[in-house]
């Protein structure tokens, strides 16, 4: 049988293992448990999620528990509500949940369930036997198991069946799992979907097949899983082109390819790559020298070597110090000037001299003494309640974001509000000591100017109180690890990057990939969690072991993905990977940073603009804050304006999400006839005006700013015209600006391929 037409069920015999057969429906003689059956029942229906009586003020006067997180609550909603008109025993067919949900009463939310359904009959089957709750006797959930987990689907079918059982306490031992595959709540990530209420995943386009790959978060009680699913077409004159593997990267990349039935695009050419990889590592172009250098090396590891001496360059310690800027908010009005500097100094130093990033993380976490000479301190500066930098530590260190967990169990990830309010605890002791503060803004409070003494205060008890119980929150590791000793932020510097960490390790080396790949393995970078699984399981997991295995060396993992082929690929896509968006089967094109492209203009002109506060020649990349004059009088410069328009980020969160890389009209518009270009063009010291000063020929001319913009030679027939065109103009240097003004323009130059 051709492959391209396996039958579904040995499509999914190969990826998961069957579930033990157990009872697939509540006996009618059998007592329905409120914790297990009810409160399922409720999630199942849709009732208590947020759009409905889930939302924090409630639906028509019903207030129940987030999904369910509060059965307590919910129980004493539902059996004391409305005098006994919401739930009756005395008539339980009466009782409001029933006649809404069935519209026998008109109900805003619509039908939820059938009269006479399973839903139904467990609501009735629990009114009326009193109401009863269990919460001493019902059996606690441990776990739920989803078959299948995962599944590559193959045109012509189209559907997916999920079987879902419910492993309660006791019961592996009585070899019994609970099908609740009905009472199951599924919530595809993608439109790519339906699922019906008993678990049948469906293409949802149904006049044709549309490939792609979706995850869809099954939930069961306070229990979550995610399966993924691919949907291949069936592509049956598909050939496997295996490309050379470099590493163990491509042979992760690509094995996931072939399962995929795609194509990687072939390698990209000489000057894609170096102009790539200039962009990547260091933020700016190649000069034409060095372009032209490149392309005529004939040594088969010139790639390999180009990497090295990039990875050496002082411009690759400017260009990662700006990225763990954003990242550890280091802007003017909370750290001040000074603090920003030194801020900026202390990273871009220790990216210079390789420090590990385990290591660079202890020294942040563990940080205390003055903002001004020990300017790891800023990192508390920048974050300044126990909330704050909780949330700030966990983006940065975990790529966890724990925000849904302040007002309520995350829907999403397994951490309650116990585990947000007891991992804030680990930083309520963080206090300062204010030696100076020359605000220039009274009406502003978190507006700082002035050296800052970060310490550990002595606290009788945590100031962190969880709101639940009003009660102060014990400090813990995410996870429920207490801390050790009596300083809590050297013990969770230790705990934080111990060689088994494996979150710390997975998260570091996925924002590497991310910022030279274009896109995370876990996508968003900072968002890990059971239910946005990674792209490729197995590649992440070798990243993060070499991560470990090397000490948390960023220029080694960079170096490895960098030589990899799968980071060589064009950005062409070909017939089989066209839709491709997560497996990185060809390049990813993005616009070049609001740095990079004023830099990148700047380097191919010869002429650099001014930026407010800093001196003559700073290249935008090299900045350390956001906006060093703060005067809201002053006029900012025609550099910070460029900047801000590009998406160069104010810092206030810490999250890659913050800088904007969409590509908007107001930047069109600046692009063509903003002022900043024209003054780069215009300038009488430019590029040009050297270039016609020089007696080279206007075909030479052409050739240099090509090299300079694009890092390649201009095609025959594109130097013929542009020759063509500045010879016949009667102001040549008019004609160079025009010659230079397309090509600043291009897409080949704005973006990064």
């Amino acid at each position: 049988m051709p492959s391209s037409r396996l039958p579904l069920r040995l499509v999914l015999l190969a990826t998961t293992v069957a579930a033990t057969a157990g009872n697939s429906a509540l006996a009618e003689d059998q007592p329905v448990s409120f914790r297990n059956d009810v409160m399922a029942v409720l999630s199942k229906a849709g009732c208590n999620a947020g759009v409905c009586h889930g939302n924090k003020n409630g639906k028509g006067g019903l207030k129940l528990s987030l999904r369910g997180e509060d059965p307590a609550w919910d129980h004493a909603v539902l059996s004391r509500g409305y005098f006994g008109r919401r739930a009756d025993p005395a008539s339980p067919e009466r009782s409001l949940i029933l006649q809404k949900p069935t519209l026998e009463i008109a109900h805003e939310g619509g039908r939820r369930f059938a009269a006479g359904s399973r839903e139904y009959n467990i609501l009735r089957q629990w009114i009326a036997a009193g109401l009863p709750d269990d919460a001493g006797s019902a059996p606690k959930l441990k776990s739920i198991a989803v078959s299948p987990r995962e599944a590559v689907v193959l045109e012509p079918d189209r559907h997916v069946k999920l079987s879902v059982r419910a492993i309660f306490d006791g019961h592996e031992q009585q070899n019994s799992p609970r099908d609740v595959t009905d009472l199951a709540v599924y919530e595809p990530t993608s439109q790519l979907v339906t699922v019906s209420r008993d678990g049948l995943i469906e293409l949802a386009r149904r006049d044709g097949f549309t490939p792609g790959e979706v995850t869809v978060l099954v939930r069961f009680l306070g229990r979550k899983v995610a399966v993924r699913l691919a949907f291949v077409p069936a592509r049956p004159d598909f050939v496997w082109q295996p490309p050379p593997e470099k590493n163990y990267i491509d042979r992760h990349v690509f094995a996931r390819l072939k399962t995929l039935r795609m194509n990687p695009s072939p390698p990209a050419g000489d000057s894609v790559f170096l102009r790539r990889a200039f962009i990547d590592l260091l933020g700016v172009l190649p000069t034409a020298d060095e372009a032209r250098s490149f392309v005529a090396d004939a040594r088969p590891d010139k790639r390999e070597r180009l990497i090295d001496s990039l990875l050496d360059r002082p411009e690759f310690a400017d260009h990662f110090a700006l990225k763990l800027s954003d990242l550890l908010k280091n802007e003017e009005r909370t750290i001040d000037r000074k603090g920003v500097q030194n801020f900026h100094h202390y990273l871009r130093t220790s990216i210079a001299a390789g420090k590990p990033w385990g290591q660079l993380a202890r020294e942040l976490v563990s940080a205390r003494g003055s903002t001004y000479t020990e300017p790891a301190t800023n990192f508390y500066r920048a974050n300044r309640d126990p909330v704050e930098r909780a949330e700030a530590a966990s983006l940065v260190f975990l790529g966890t974001r724990l925000q849904c967990a302040k007002c309520h169990n995350h829907p999403f990830d397994r951490w309650t509000q116990g585990d947000y309010y007891s991992w804030a605890a680990l930083f309520d002791r963080v206090d300062y000591k204010i030696l100076e503060n020359n605000r220039r803004d009274d009406n502003d409070s978190h507006e700082f100017d002035g050296e800052q003494i970060v310490y550990l205060a002595q606290k009788p008890k945590s100031e962190v109180l969880d709101p639940r119980t009003g009660q102060p929150a014990p400090p813990r590791f995410l996870g429920g690890q207490a801390p050790e000793g009596d300083d809590e932020l050297e013990s969770l510097a230790a705990w934080l990057t111990r060689p088994d960490n494996r979150l710390f390790a997975a998260a570091g080396a996925n924002r590497l990939w991310y910022h030279v790949m274009g896109r995370g393995i876990v996508e968003p970078v900072d968002e890990f969690r059971d239910t946005n699984p990674p792209a490729n399981p197995e590649l992440l997991d070798a990243l993060a072991d070499d991560f470990v295995a090397h000490g948390f060396d960023v220029r080694h993992l960079l170096r490895t993905i960098m030589t990899s082929q799968a980071y060589a690929l064009s950005a062409e896509p070909n017939d089989t990977n066209a839709h491709d968006e997560s497996q990185f089967s060809h390049a990813a094109v993005r616009r070049l940073s609001a740095e990079q492209l004023l830099d990148a203009a700047s380097q191919v002109l010869d002429v650099r603009p001014a930026f407010g506060g800093y001196p003559e020649g700073i290249r935008a990349g090299q900045i350390p804050g956001v906006m060093a004059v703060r005067d809201r009088r002053a006029r900012p410069s025609r550099g910070d304006s460029f900047l801000r328009l590009f998406g160069k980020p104010p810092r206030s969160l810490s999250c890659d999400c913050e800088r904007a890389s969409d590509m908007t009209l107001g930047q069109v518009i600046a692009l063509v006839s903003g002022p900043l270009p024209n003054d780069l063009l215009t300038r009488s010291d430019n590029r040009l005006q050297k270039l016609l000063d020089s007696g080279q020929s206007i075909a030479a001319m052409i050739d240099e700013l090509y090299w300079s913009s694009l890092a390649r030679a201009p095609t025959a027939e594109e130097r013929d015209r542009l020759v063509a065109y500045v010879s016949s103009a009667a102001d040549r240097r008019q004609a160079l600006e025009d010659v230079a003004w397309g090509l600043l323009n291009s897409s080949e130059f704005l973006f990064r391929r």
